[in-house]
């Protein structure tokens, strides 16, 4: 499809649309503007698959990524009008099981507060990113992340709690977010090439492939595919002919013919802005922002602006609208981090509200270029205060296991050759010894780098190790856990008979398929944890294990108990 009933103030948009994606080598992407009621430009540019030169148009789809806030936000508020469902009663009205590791928090939270980014959680989007976890499990597990702020003390960009949004709409409606998405808003406001699945969209016959800067050239990279828990968050996939329509529904008051999609008044709820976005104001044409429920608010040289960006793997957009003035733009665009989109819709309201045309190709592009040159420089290498010559304090194969923490799930470090590597989530990536037990991990593409911290238990055996995955909080610390081998019933029937020490006969029993205790007369039965080789530690008894020791035979000859107090060995009896 090609511009349609373009107003004149658009004329040679195109042409400085077609130049700019040139000069910052985006393969392609398509825009739509309505204005008045009407769509006024619907038009793609450059290239959707660069391998096979199939152009973008109009119709493509791309995932809208974070854009698809405003969508679960939007959800909510039609609960709202229902009476299903109010904005500022606490969570835990619909969510019992509902839990933070602030109390207060727990118990105050509400639907504003989870789509307002208070919670007083930073990010920690390494919780969820490449994730196999489900939306509940990440749920579940939200009670273990480390806040770095008071509760409704700052505005703190949190995708969680926008999943955690979806999963208060399923709870509250009885659908799955994906389905009251698609029923309640793609279906009736004629969106009828959008979808919540990936899986869906490239089985279309006009989708982008998702492109990035690989030393700089631009390459096509995998798609982000682990949407399936974090959807409410940034899961849509969509074209700008579909999102138009999204656009007018916002314009026209919730409104779609004669059809009230969501209140006027509830719409409005979710326009207005409710938290200060604490960020240094960049342009003098740019007010200070705010955060709506599910759009950023502000002014562009005196107009109001709501808008919300969007950015995953390969692709960036910005959906943004003039209330005031009738106007809405959506910009769809397949470059990792490129910034064309906000270029583009800041040159469209210049030329749609008749204002001289600023230069923002070279504003955002020098603002780009010096962000770049900061995180470049963050992951090169220092050695500042490195200790020179010397060496990890174990051959690197005792420092292979698995290690988990209860939000953040496992990471395994594996030895190959005489280098460690650490896989989390689809990360696999080699550790470089900096100094003593203190290992360095880079990973170019996301501009991320830090410390690996190993540390010792009382046996000097390696326990934990911790990494900065969040860093607004202390690194995140890792407990070993044992290998799968240690929860198999085959491995723990070995060590199941009578040990005596001190003239005691004490038995290791197994109950059920996993599970080893050991009874000592006259004592509670003692549940034996696994923990690495053949040691088990006892649960709920700090500093207690049970280490079953071999003969020359190979065969499970002694169990030595170890205590605060000391250590007995007690010989197994035939």
């Amino acid at each position: 499809m090609t511009q349609i009933d373009a107003t004149p103030q658009l004329q040679g948009f195109d042409e400085f649309i077609n130049a700019t994606i040139q000069e910052w080598q985006l393969p392609g992407l398509a825009i739509a503007i309505v204005k008045d009621g009407a769509v006024v430009f619907s038009q793609g540019f450059g290239k959707r698959n660069m391998a096979q030169g199939l152009d973008v148009t109009p119709d493509t789809l791309f995932p809208i990524a974070s854009c698809t806030k405003a969508f679960t936000a939007t959800a909510l508020g039609m609960l709202v009008d229902e009476g299903k469902l109010e904005w500022d009663a606490p969570v835990r009205n619909y969510l019992p099981a509902f839990k933070l590791h602030d109390p207060v928090a727990s118990e105050r939270m509400t639907p504003r507060d989870l789509l307002t980014h208070r919670s007083g959680l930073p990010r920690h989007d390494q919780v969820w990113y490449n994730s196999p976890l489900s939306r509940q499990e990440i749920f579940d597990r939200l009670q273990y992340l480390e806040p770095n702020q008071d509760f409704r003390s700052l505005w703190q960009y949190q995708n969680l709690m926008y999943m955690t949004a979806g999963y208060l709409l399923e709870k509250v409606s009885g659908q799955t977010w994906e389905e009251f998405v698609q029923q309640r808003l793609f279906t009736p406001l004629g969106m009828a090439a959008s979808t919540c699945s990936l899986a869906e969209t490239k089985s279309r016959a006009d989708f982008s492939l998702p492109y990035d800067e690989v030393k700089g050239e631009v390459q096509e990279i995998d798609f982000y595919e682990q949407w399936r828990a974090v959807g409410p968050a940034g899961g849509i996939n969509s074209s700008v002919e579909d999102m138009s329509k999204w656009l007018l529904l916002q314009l026209n008051k919730g409104k779609v013919g004669d059809q009230q999609i969501i209140t006027e008044a509830q719409l409005a709820q979710i326009h207005t802005p409710q938290m200060v976005i604490p960020e240094p104001r960049r342009y003098t044409e740019l007010s200070y922002p705010s955060y709506a429920l599910g759009w950023m608010v502000m002014t562009y040289r005196g107009h109001q602006f709501v808008q919300h960006s969007g950015g995953i793997d390969g692709f960036s957009t910005l959906t943004t609208f003039l209330p005031d003035d009738n106007i809405g733009i959506v910009i769809l665009s397949n470059k990792n981090g490129c910034p064309v989109h906000t270029i583009a819709t800041y040159n469209a309201c210049d030329r749609l509200l008749g204002l001289n045309e600023i230069g923002w190709n070279e504003h955002i592009g020098k603002e780009y270029r010096e962000a770049m040159d900061v995180l470049k420089k963050s992951i090169e290498p220092n050695f500042d205060d490195r200790v020179p010559d010397t060496q990890p304090s174990h051959d690197l194969e005792a420092y292979a296991g698995e290690f988990e923490h209860p939000a953040y799930g496992t990471i395994t470090i594996r030895r190959e050759g005489e280098q460690l590597r650490l896989t989390h989530n689809k990360f696999n990536v080699p550790l470089t010894h900096f100094h003593y037990d203190i290992f360095q991990v880079t990973i170019e593409r996301f501009f991320f780098s830090s410390k690996v911290n190993f540390f010792t238990g009382q046996k000097g055996e390696i326990e934990s190790l911790s990494i900065a995955l969040e860093p607004a909080v202390q690194p995140i610390v890792f407990k070993r856990i044992a290998s799968k081998e240690m929860q198999e019933k085959g491995f723990l029937e070995q060590f199941v008979g009578a040990y005596e020490v001190l003239g005691i006969t004490c038995t290791v029993a197994l109950r059920g398929e996993k599970t080893l205790y050991l009874t000592v007369p006259g004592q509670p039965d003692y549940e034996l944890v696994p923990y690495q080789g053949t040691t088990f530690q006892i649960k709920g008894h700090t500093g207690f294990s049970v280490e079953f020791k071999r003969d020359e035979q190979e065969n499970v000859a002694q169990a030595v108990l170890t205590q605060p107090q000391g250590t007995m060995t007690a010989k197994r009896k035939q």
